[in-house]
């Protein structure tokens, strides 16, 4: 299984909970699709984009359930990010887990493999 991960605003996850379906938040429908990130890029991304946000949800998806509109595309120097061209069915995450924010305004990650 590989795990990809986004990170999602409190409220527009949960509005996702409730529908079933995710269409991210504002950066990625500005963007036409949703962000992910792999287990070695996750933090970094966190840092650029999000550093002191509270209310920061962590959502993990078995990128092998997404299918052809999950499309690895370069981005970040170099480096190739899974990026969604369509919603996400909430049935498909694994898990979620609300981040807390440390001292330094980075975000507290736990083990991810």
């Amino acid at each position: 299984m590989s795990t990809i991960y986004h990170l999602a605003q409190k409220p527009y996850w949960e509005a996702a909970e409730r529908s079933g379906l995710y269409a991210g938040g504002p950066n990625d429908v500005r963007d036409g699709f949703i962000h992910f990130s792999s287990n070695t890029e996750i933090e970094t991304s966190a840092s650029l984009y999000c550093k002191g946000m509270a209310d920061l949800i962590l959502v993990a998806v078995n990128s092998e359930k997404l299918g052809p509109i999950l499309k690895w595309e370069n981005s970040r120097d170099g480096v190739f990010f899974p990026h969604l061209y369509g919603n996400l069915d909430t049935t498909l995450v694994e898990w979620t887990k609300l981040l807390t924010v440390g001292k330094d305004g980075r975000h507290e990650f736990p083990s991810l493999d």
